[in-house]
């Protein structure tokens, strides 16, 4: 995998896929958008949005389990304390050979740095939340996301999609 283009993109994807606004409604059609775009592609995904430490958003779609739920939770923790997507923690930690846990000693049961979580940033304001999305491999999971992201942002999504 192209590690080195894959985090250049999504450096690109942090900078351009911001909201002017983010509030219960935009998490409502995020999320709807995403289910859409799941049920379009024939797949199942456990689906979860954060408006600060509140979870304003979930569906778990038929197929999925509580694993798919549990490996959410864990995406979304290492998202909301660091601020930036689970896929990129995961191809930054895989390229420096190390892990959360190794580096900064976070517990394997509560965190994850495996594609599919992406903090929600307003323009002015900065990461208000996080959507996740469990049920594909990593690098879907993140690319079903980053649909939906871009859609509602006005970002051609050509512009910011993982090649």
């Amino acid at each position: 995998m192209p590690h080195d283009t894959d985090i250049a993109r999504l450096a690109l994807q942090e900078e351009r896929l911001i909201f002017d606004a983010f509030d219960q409604g935009t998490a409502w059609t995020l999320g709807t958008r995403i289910k859409t775009f799941s049920e379009e592609a024939g797949v199942a995904l456990a689906i979860e949005i954060r408006l600060g430490k509140e979870t304003v958003f979930f569906y778990s779609m038929p197929g999925t389990g509580p694993t798919n739920a549990d490996w959410a939770r864990r995406k979304r923790n290492a998202v909301e304390l660091l601020h930036t997507s689970s896929y990129a923690l995961n191809l930054k930690l895989d390229k420096e050979g190390t892990t959360l846990e190794a580096k900064l000693g976070l517990p394997l049961r509560d965190f994850t740095a495996h594609g599919g979580s992406v903090p929600l940033r307003v323009r002015g304001v900065g990461v208000v939340g996080v959507v996740t999305v469990s049920g594909i491999p990593q690098r879907d999971d993140h690319g079903m996301v980053i649909r939906a992201l871009a859609e509602l942002c006005g970002v051609p999504l050509s512009d910011v999609a993982l090649d």
